[in-house]
């Protein structure tokens, strides 16, 4: 199965995930189903068989499975179940989701894929309390399917948890502002939240966070009634919009199009990335006005454009 095209149209704050489950195995060594996850589509770059893998005893990590040449590339394995701390009842017949994101390529073993279902943001459920606590920064969010839930995986979480050096030196910036510069940041990821706070604060930003779309809203909105009650401009109170692609109830595609489409807030700088950047996904972003586009792997530009578009550079 390999990736299929992906066509949406933007600012429709609409996405696709592949749909895929791990068989989980009771105390009474019982097979349960009805274990349901997604990841986004626009990361996943096929779906191969499982060569029955094990895991390595000497593996410092249980979830590392170990490697396979898949063509030109030596592809590390993880198992996801592991990972989530579910006991997987394991078939002759599996699959391996292999991804592409933020630098690099890595597969995940599950029990079996669904299929790409399209949803609207709008329809994720952010994590709450109806999530184990251990999972939460794995998971974010859910759908609701009426006969099953589907749980979003945090793919970077997990990836930069595994790895967690080569994520922070991948994030390096050593560019500082020459004044304290008011940021809001829109980040469903808490693991992508706390690397980009630390960041922007050594830059010399204020950062204010929002963890999805929604919520960015609703501050922009206040924003604009304090503004008003001042007597100012919402640039009185805020330098620039720094903001996720893919985030729950709303994206940022949708939500930089209602920044540009508003009056009071047009001349707010957006800055929008992504784990991957395509030239669909660049196009996209420019049709809503977004004004600077980047990808994961190279976030240490973000504080030295953030600065550059503040200063009209």
């Amino acid at each position: 199965m390999s990736k299929p095209e992906i066509l949406l149209e933007t600012g429709t704050n609409e996405f696709e995930i592949l749909e895929f489950f791990i068989n989980e195995e009771t105390i009474d060594n019982k097979e349960i189903g009805g274990n349901y996850f997604g990841m986004n589509v626009a990361k996943v770059v096929e779906v191969i068989e499982s060569p029955n893998l094990e895991s390595k005893n000497y593996s410092v990590n249980p979830c590392f499975l170990g490697t396979i040449p898949l063509r030109d590339v030596v592809l590390p394995v993880i198992d996801l179940s592991i990972w989530l701390g579910m006991d997987r009842v394991k078939h002759r017949y599996e699959n391996i989701i292999v991804t592409q994101f933020s630098n690099s390529i890595q597969g995940f073993l599950v029990s079996g894929v669904v299929e790409i279902q399209r949803l609207n943001w709008n329809e994720l459920i952010p994590p709450g309390n109806f999530i184990r606590s251990m999972d939460t920064k794995s998971i974010i969010g859910m759908v609701d399917k009426g006969d099953h839930f589907i749980q979003l995986l945090d793919l970077e979480h997990i990836v930069s948890d595994l790895n967690p050096e080569s994520i922070e030196e991948l994030w390096k910036t050593e560019v500082k502002a020459d004044q304290n510069y008011k940021t809001l940041v829109v980040e469903d990821s808490p693991t992508i939240r706390k690397m980009l706070e630390k960041n922007l604060k050594k830059s010399n930003f204020q950062v204010n966070m929002t963890n999805n779309g929604a919520e960015a809203e609703k501050y922009l909105e206040n924003l604009k009634a304090q503004a008003k009650a001042e007597n100012k401009t919402a640039t009185d109170f805020l330098d620039i919009v720094i903001c996720d692609i893919e985030m729950p109830l709303v994206d940022g595609f949708t939500l930089t199009k209602k920044i540009k489409e508003d009056t009071e807030l047009q001349d707010l700088p957006v800055i929008l990335y992504s784990s991957i950047i395509t030239n669909e996904l660049r196009h996209k972003g420019e049709s809503v006005g977004a004004d600077f586009q980047v990808s994961k792997p190279d976030m240490n530009q973000m504080a030295e454009m953030a600065i550059k578009l503040i200063e009209g550079q």
